[in-house]
């Protein structure tokens, strides 16, 4: 079976749109999103939609907890706490309901092979927490035993891999976009974002995983940034998240 994975929408739409139109050339089964429907973008109501009605699951993630009013976002910095207080005010009924019940973490199996699927750390995934520095992972080594054979997360906006050797417990990071899961390692996989990059380039990220072959795929897709950027502006949100679209920051 080959799965869609993809994280991070953040109401871009025109985002979401593209990538859901290149996955129509590769053959997939199923589709995961890994949280953060809303926050930042512009169509936080279309994007909910497009997800209730196009993935398989889509788990929990920060920017959805917190228009949700599962955690609170006062530390957060004021220009995202405004577009959060509004995406709040203007989702429907429905779909923050759904975002409310949307579950932080799911675990898999896959012929043979146990896939987790969250938002940040495989661990304490209501936390959300980072793991895209080496550091990270290394950190996770306390609760190896705990961690399925494959970890897919966002959170991150990177495309960030990592490999944990199961007998010497070494952390490598995986510098390819396409790469067999090896039975002899572990994985954490950063999916990159949909609707908001942060790896210095402006086009979309999106994954395939092949159950069956053990392949993971990583690719990107452009899309219409012209519209996505004009949209953010017209909802009188802070510019700087329509400029940092054109730059993938």
């Amino acid at each position: 079976m080959r799965i869609a994975i993809f994280s991070d929408i953040h109401a871009n739409f025109e985002a979401l749109t593209a990538v859901l139109k290149a996955y129509e050339e590769h053959d997939v089964q199923k589709y995961i999103c890994l949280g953060d429907v809303v926050g930042y973008g512009a169509d936080p109501n279309l994007c909910c939609d497009k997800i209730r009605e196009t993935a398989d699951l889509s788990v929990m993630g920060n920017h959805d907890a917190a228009v949700a009013g599962k955690m609170s976002y006062d530390y957060y910095y004021e220009a995202c706490r405004l577009v959060l207080d509004q995406h709040h005010s203007v989702l429907t009924q429905e779909n923050l309901q759904w975002l409310t019940q949307r579950p932080y973490s799911e675990l898999h199996e896959y012929d043979g092979l146990t896939v987790g699927f969250s938002h940040g750390s495989p661990v304490r995934p209501q936390a959300f927490e980072y793991i895209f520095y080496m550091e990270h992972v290394k950190a996770l080594l306390e609760h190896f035993d705990e961690l399925p054979d494959v970890s897919f997360i966002g959170h991150s906006h990177l495309c960030k891999f990592f490999a944990i050797h199961k007998d010497t417990k070494e952390v490598f990071a995986v510098h390819a976009s396409t790469f067999p899961i090896k039975p002899e390692y572990k994985y954490i996989i950063n999916v990159g974002s949909v609707g908001q990059p942060r790896d210095n380039n402006n086009k979309s990220a999106f994954t395939i995983f092949d159950t069956s072959t053990r392949i993971f795929e990583c690719k990107r897709v452009e899309y219409d940034i012209e519209t996505a950027a004009r949209k953010i502006l017209q909802a009188n949100q802070d510019k700087n998240f329509a400029n940092r679209l054109w730059v993938g920051i």
